[in-house]
């Protein structure tokens, strides 16, 4: 697995200087570059990515027009934004392009940046240095980070000040649109001292593709009593292979929440984690997948304790059909000097065809005493009584099944904040298992 050899130093040299891109980051890409070809992949458990392209490209900048206008969108874009909202907060990238933003003015008064991760890296060169890939996701893990770092061509950037609470969701949406696209996406939300955001995001498909990589990085910090609530809905299609890496960093009494419905057609590894460095801090990890085709998916979820006092929730439902398999890791790892805190987890998988198999992995790692821990996990069919129940009320079974199903995924789906992105995931939960 080696990178194309035109995407080398001097193409990653004139890629940063059209960006115009501060001297710290185009320094930082050229040495995750040399870095990248000596670092290993990474080795998500039981899953064999050895055979997974994920560094073979032809293209890696696809320029699309600025939107002239929502209305320019696609229905299925659309249909995930409230258009008569006139103070929106609102990103959309079109491939590799941003094509829109929109942050209303009360909270640029108030200090909030919401833009695209290139804008970011020129007008706030010192706040975007400070929490790119330094605390986080580091460079040098294995060699999709590193290539990350190197050939980012996309994502946005979210920071609010001290004392400031956003109170409506800042959404971004990532239009793959163009078959030839390869994204390395790169998402930081940042919330400082006592604030508090809510970002939604959508990656979804509007084209079909026989082979494209997405390579996405998402870092979240909450500093000292921050709440940071992150929701996501993944819909790309079957001929993208997608590795992302969501990780969160929770300060003293800050929280972090994640909502992901992980709804991608293709093969996908996919790594959240949330590092409770602070006492009191907190994190709750939902996540929903439905798996389907031939697909293989590696999900592995973290959340790993520093802070005396801190909780961490790990909930993961997943629904497997037709000759789908997907791994579930979920770990919750308490470290020494961690006391008083709790670390809970569950994961549950149902099959609905002979051919599809899920593998629930609950995993504690209690380094400390004084703690409270518990795991729960389970893989099967549908329950029969559960049908039966519904069945004996005149309901038939196609539909008892449906029910169940979408029960079974509520506790994620009902998470989501924004009504559009939550009908999203219910109307793709809808076709995947129908």
């Amino acid at each position: 697995m080696t990178v194309e050899t035109k995407f080398n130093h001097d193409y990653v040299t004139g890629f940063s200087n059209e960006l115009g891109e501060p001297e710290w980051l185009k320094e930082l890409r050229l040495q995750a570059l040399a870095k990248a070809e000596d670092l290993a992949m990474p080795k998500p458990d039981k899953t064999k990515i050895d055979k997974w392209n994920f560094t073979q490209f032809q293209t890696h900048s696809v320029k699309s027009k600025p939107l002239a206008s929502l209305n320019d969108l696609s229905d299925e874009v659309k249909a995930l934004i409230d258009l008569e909202d006139e103070n929106k907060n609102l990103y959309i990238q079109l491939d590799t392009t941003p094509a829109y933003t929109s942050l209303s003015q009360e909270l640029k008064d108030q200090g909030v940046i919401f833009t695209d991760i290139h804008t970011a890296a020129r007008e706030h060169s010192e706040l975007v240095q400070k929490y790119f890939m330094t605390d986080g996701v580091k460079v040098d893990e294995h060699r999709l980070t590193a290539l990350h770092a190197a050939l980012m061509n996309g994502g946005v950037f979210v920071y609010v000040p001290k004392n400031v609470e956003v109170t409506a969701p800042l959404q971004a949406v990532y239009v793959h649109e163009n078959p030839e696209t390869t994204l390395f996406n790169h998402v930081i939300v940042a919330a400082d001292d006592n604030s508090s955001v809510t970002y939604v995001e959508n990656y979804i498909s509007t084209t079909e593709t026989e082979e494209s990589i997405f390579n996405i990085v998402t870092e979240v910090f909450a500093n000292n009593n921050a709440k940071v609530t992150y929701g996501a809905v993944d819909h790309l299609n079957k001929g993208v292979t997608t590795y992302v890496n969501r990780r969160g960093t929770a300060a003293r009494d800050a929280r972090i929440e994640w909502a992901l419905g992980l709804m991608n057609d293709g093969n996908t590894i996919s790594e959240n984690t949330t590092n409770l460095m602070g006492d009191g801090s907190y994190g709750d990890t939902k996540s929903v997948v439905v798996g389907r085709g031939s697909q293989i998916q590696n999900f592995t979820t973290k959340v790993i304790h520093f802070g005396k006092n801190s909780e961490g929730y790990i909930l993961k439902h997943g629904v497997m059909k037709d000759s789908a398999s997907s791994v579930f890791n979920g770990i919750g790892k308490i470290e020494h000097g961690a006391s008083k805190s709790n670390a809970e987890q569950e994961s549950r998988v149902l099959m609905l065809s002979e051919k599809a198999r899920g593998d629930a992995n609950p995993i504690l790692l209690i380094d400390e005493d004084d703690v409270t821990a518990g795991h729960a996990a389970s893989v099967g069919r549908v329950d029969p009584l559960q049908l039966y129940y519904l069945m004996s009320r005149g309901i038939p079974k196609v539909e008892a099944e449906r029910l169940v199903i979408h029960g079974f995924l509520a506790p994620v789906v009902k998470v989501l904040p924004i009504e559009g992105v939550k009908k999203q995931l219910v109307e793709v939960i809808e076709r995947k298992v129908k």
